[in-house]
């Protein structure tokens, strides 16, 4: 395939060396990457949600960078490979990944490694992408047992099982997770699902999940359970509609469903705030752009 979006010479701050004092203090460092993808269906709509963010992109590497820390560049090389393959609709990925400082005593340009890889994925059109809040801050989860909720046809909990996630996908459309099933057993991958009406049984087991994520759905009377199903130290990843959607296009139709400014803080105030945005989010590719309250936090331990 000859179509290909490149990502030209992004700098950034990372962890990564031999030395211990490389991988306390943070040093520059360059990729450039280059997305493998069919163009011709974002060609002919001018959309940005038939294409790949490369914003988006770049947020996942530099994220992941600041957070983790590494003895090989190469092994920062094939962390950013799987991430990008796992959350993105690209057949392959090459990155050519460089300390821009290297600690050797010659002048050198920079030091790196040169890294291609294919994903084993077959990315259909049809098939939705990972929510981009959940793909940008994948650093910030730590990898265990994760409960969908309001799953829906699973393109969130697919993108954690590649993660190395135990997943539990939840909804109450058992036509929705039965076309999630095919999906996860083309990828190799094991999800167990459950037809649940949150309303009615507004239940989730006590101290059982690691992560839990919630995208496009709100039920107040669940916070409660989602919090108490968190162990100590797990995570919840939120996104949904805030007011200013509803009031301006009148979606959801009913303002029950959306959030108002600053609630989501407030329904988490007991857990420490990881990251947090609120406003009209464009980079979805939608129009018009929604907009929406998004929060990853975590509970105490």
């Amino acid at each position: 395939m000859a179509d290909r979006l490149v990502i030209e010479r992004l700098e950034f701050e990372g962890f990564v060396g031999i030395e211990e004092r490389e991988r306390t203090v943070p040093q520059p460092l360059a990729v450039d990457i280059e997305l493998f993808f069919d163009f011709s269906e974002a060609s002919s709509t001018d959309d940005l949600a038939d294409t790949v963010d490369y914003a988006a992109v770049a947020e996942t590497i530099v994220a992941t960078a600041k957070a983790e820390q590494f003895v090989l560049i190469e092994t920062l090389g094939e962390r950013l490979a799987k991430l990008i393959l796992a959350g993105y609709p690209v057949s392959e990925v090459s990155l050519w990944v460089r300390k821009l400082c290297p600690p050797i005593h010659y002048t050198v340009g920079s030091v790196g490694a040169r890294i291609a890889r294919a994903s084993s994925t077959v990315h259909h059109r049809h098939e939705q992408s990972a929510a981009s809040w959940l793909v940008e801050h994948r650093a910030l989860l730590k990898t265990g047992r994760a409960l969908d909720l309001a799953a829906g046809q699973g393109r969130n909990a697919l993108y954690l099982a590649q993660q190395g996630f135990e997943v539990e996908a939840w909804d109450r459309d058992e036509q929705a997770l039965e076309a999630l099933a095919p999906q996860a057993r083309a990828r190799g991958l094991s999800i167990s699902t459950r037809v649940v009406d949150l309303e009615r049984e507004p239940s989730i087991p006590v101290e059982t999940f690691d992560l839990v994520v919630v995208f496009n759905y709100l039920q107040r009377t669940l916070i409660p359970s989602i919090i108490q199903s968190l162990r100590p130290g797990g995570v919840v990843v939120y996104q949904t509609f805030l007011i200013d959607n509803h009031l301006r296009f009148n979606h959801p139709r009913h303002r029950e469903f959306c959030l108002e400014h600053n609630e989501l803080l407030s329904l988490f105030s007991g857990f420490r705030v990881l990251a947090y945005r609120e406003g009209q989010d464009d980079r979805r590719g939608r129009q018009p752009a929604p907009f929406l309250a998004s929060l990853i936090a975590e509970r105490p331990a």
